[in-house]
């Protein structure tokens, strides 16, 4: 059963409001980042350089709302004197807003690698990325869901989830670092392995996200 412990304080409308005008910019942010990065899974496995030229625009929204966010959470701490656990919600919107800014970093990253990768044929070993790539994608939809319901369980169920991220990290990059004989330059094969450490840092910060809201809910850090 879902645990949902948190809400702002009825006893105080005004601040109340500003909390939940704050977690839907929070979840207007997250909707960004998810787009990014489904562009940027289109520039590096349909190798479509049209997604890739879309991605410093949308970084650039993302940015203001994290910046934007930033200052509202620091603006209601310093005017409306928040409860405990309201300051407790606040300071994880901080955080978490950091996470979905790194995420969309890298997806800015991927689409880079796909623009270099281009001229390249594809590595046998893509296949496995893309599929790393998808499992990055539902983790961040998670996260933002359990945000979203306030899902305690939810939130930290990203932790069992990333395993699966961080063991095909480990299958691809063991397959390209011991590859032997690469004809011609190395670059692809060091831009996979680029390209699988964004994926993977992507799904931690798709993992923290999970661990802030269920601190929300509950108070406790794990």
């Amino acid at each position: 059963m879902k645990a949902v412990d948190y809400s702002p304080n009825p006893q105080r409308p005004q601040l109340a409001r500003a909390i939940r005008r704050l977690e839907r910019d929070v979840l207007r942010m997250g909707a960004l980042v998810e787009q990014s990065f489904r562009l940027s899974h289109q520039a590096l496995f349909a190798r479509n350089l049209t997604a890739a030229e879309e991605l410093p625009r949308l970084d650039k929204k993302i940015d203001r709302f994290y910046r934007q966010i930033e200052s509202d959470c620091t603006a209601i701490m310093t005017l409306q004197a928040p409860t405990a656990q309201d300051l407790r919600c606040l300071s994880a919107f901080m955080q978490l807003v950091r996470d979905l800014e790194r995420i969309g970093d890298y997806a800015e990253d991927l689409a880079e690698i796909a623009i270099k990768i281009f001229p390249y044929a594809p590595h046998t070993c893509l296949s496995e990325i893309e599929a790393m790539s998808i499992h990055a994608q539902a983790m961040l939809a998670t996260s933002l869901k359990a945000l979203g319901d306030f899902d305690e369980a939810g939130g930290r169920r990203l932790k069992h989830l990333d395993d699966t991220v961080d063991d095909a990290y480990d299958r691809v990059y063991q397959t390209l670092a011991q590859q032997r004989d690469v004809p011609g330059v190395v670059e692809p094969i060091v831009l996979l392995v680029l390209a699988i450490r964004c994926l993977e840092r992507m799904a931690d910060h798709a993992t923290n996200i999970g661990q802030r809201v269920a601190y929300i809910v509950t108070g406790q850090r794990s």
